[in-house]
């Protein structure tokens, strides 16, 4: 097994870049395994062997979607979260999870504290998501999201997050906004 030299993620066998950053795998360094990596354990996931079949959304246009949630006095904005959760479950293939409408709802009648702990939760299951795919995770992600939605940024708790669903949507080949 190969590991990325610039992000340490799995390249599947005969790749020629990485599928998480897009580094060149080199000829020498494809064959080599890298130690550290080596005793690297990856977190276990509810759907870890799941095959990852096709999305049903693309990619975002973050930047729009931050100018119409300020425009529309944060009206987007709830439409932007409600997909972001929808879109989030679909990656990690957690059907069953809590859906946008019902996270909303339940951040409404709590006053914003379900949306902290969503917030949390959102950076596991993107790191669910990516590694599905073998693509880089990283697992401070949902303290990040934690802690940006405590201190009143959580557009851009939404915007990283939509980043990340972003680069699966183009890891299926969904064109960018």
């Amino acid at each position: 097994m190969a590991f990325c030299t610039k992000c340490g993620a799995n390249i599947p066998e005969g790749s020629n870049f990485c599928t998480s950053c897009g580094e060149p795998v080199s000829a020498q360094g494809a064959g080599q395994e890298n130690n550290q990596q080596q005793n690297y354990q990856q977190p276990v996931y509810a759907n870890q062997g799941a095959p990852v079949g096709p999305i049903s959304f693309g990619q975002r246009n973050i930047a729009v979607a931050i100018i119409l949630s300020i425009v529309t006095c944060g009206i987007y904005g709830i439409y932007w979260l409600i997909k972001i959760v929808d879109e989030l479950n679909e990656a990690s293939g957690n059907m069953n999870g809590t859906s946008g409408g019902m996270v909303f709802l339940l951040s409404l009648i709590t006053c914003g504290i379900y949306g902290l702990y969503w917030f949390y939760k959102a950076g596991e299951m993107v790191n669910q998501a990516k590694y599905r795919r073998n693509m880089y995770t990283d697992s401070s992600s949902g303290i990040v999201y934690l802690l940006l939605g405590i201190f009143g940024l959580g557009i851009i708790a939404y915007a990283l997050i939509q980043n990340e669903l972003n680069k699966i949507a183009a890891f299926h080949g969904a064109p960018a906004a």
